[in-house]
């Protein structure tokens, strides 16, 4: 459960929104949600694996993202449910993947053994691939009261964020950068702007997409979500050498063992939060027509720089 002082004590909001209730609240509806999006068939086993990466918790922030973006900019949580459900499958099976031996090798994700550890890594690979293949079907069969072209939209964007050009592509980068002594910044930039921040833009974008948002308001939010999707992973790096293995739910200063460039070995902890933060106060300024209406998602730039988990 998300709580107020892990998400507010360095708030800096005018306002008396409340962010813990918010996420909170969001988070509930998501994962009632989640529950029923998937449930047991034939075979059990691969339904099984599905279901424990997929409702193993974490902190929903990209279908939090898809439905506070759809409300926004005129739509409503009913339309963007499907495709928000759709983004934490595609998650799910990026972290199943991820944490793989041929990957990353970890053995834990969100507190509990990861999908290879517990089904085998045949069933954690095929697991990931069913949960991917879901994803669009889910979109295209759930969404109602939207006009088709806005769902096709949505779909073919899912698609580039999730392929060569978005979050396969960044980690070919990512795996082939590891141990590799003379990574820059640029190069850091682009694998995480592919391997993290592609999907939190999508997740952003769709939810105005769904909602029929103009091509203004779709640019000024892309850039949003831009600016939060580094800041987000230059505060996971920073938190991969700062946090224990109980605050981060998996194996605490992974990026250190396998030799892998990131923010804090480039810059120093303090240029990476100083960096963080100025991407951040970016990203609101993006909101500034909205007005109060944008606090939610105001609120969840500034928690990004200061969350422990």
């Amino acid at each position: 459960m998300v709580t107020t002082d892990e998400i507010v004590a360095e708030e800096k909001q005018s306002s008396n929104f409340d962010l813990a209730f918010y996420l909170e609240e969001k988070k509930q509806l998501v994962e009632a949600a989640l529950e029923r999006s998937l449930s047991i068939g034939k075979p059990e086993k691969i339904y099984e694996a599905m279901r424990y990466s997929l409702l193993a918790g974490g902190k929903r922030l990209r279908p939090i993202l898809c439905l506070a973006t759809c409300e926004l900019t005129g739509g409503t949580t009913e339309m963007a449910m499907p495709t928000a459900c759709a983004l934490e499958m595609i998650h799910t099976m990026s972290l199943i993947h991820d944490d793989l031996p041929a990957m990353d090798n970890d053995d834990y994700r969100r507190g509990k053994l990861t999908n290879h550890k517990v089904f085998g890594e045949d069933i954690a690979i095929l697991a990931g691939d069913g949960l991917l293949a879901y994803a669009f079907e889910y979109v295209a069969a759930q969404t109602q009261n939207v006009p088709p072209q806005r769902i096709l939209d949505v779909i073919a964007r899912l698609g580039r964020t999730v392929g060569a050009a978005g979050l396969v592509g960044g980690q070919v980068l990512d795996l082939e950068s590891e141990g590799q002594p003379d990574i820059s910044v640029d190069t850091l930039t682009f694998i995480h702007t592919h391997k993290t921040g592609a999907l939190l833009e999508t997740s952003v974008v769709s939810g105005a997409i769904l909602a029929g948002a103009s091509d203004d308001e779709i640019q000024r939010l892309s850039k949003y979500a831009q600016d939060i999707g580094l800041a987000f992973q230059i505060v996971d790096d920073i938190l991969d050498v700062t946090a224990t293995q109980e605050e981060l739910g998996k194996t605490a200063g992974k990026d250190l063992q396998a030799q892998k460039a990131t923010y804090p070995s480039l810059w120093g902890l303090e240029e990476s939060r100083k960096q963080a933060q100025q991407l951040v106060d970016a990203a609101i300024a993006e909101l500034a027509s909205y007005g109060e209406e944008a606090e939610p998602l105001r609120a969840i730039a500034s928690y990004i720089v200061t969350r422990k988990h």
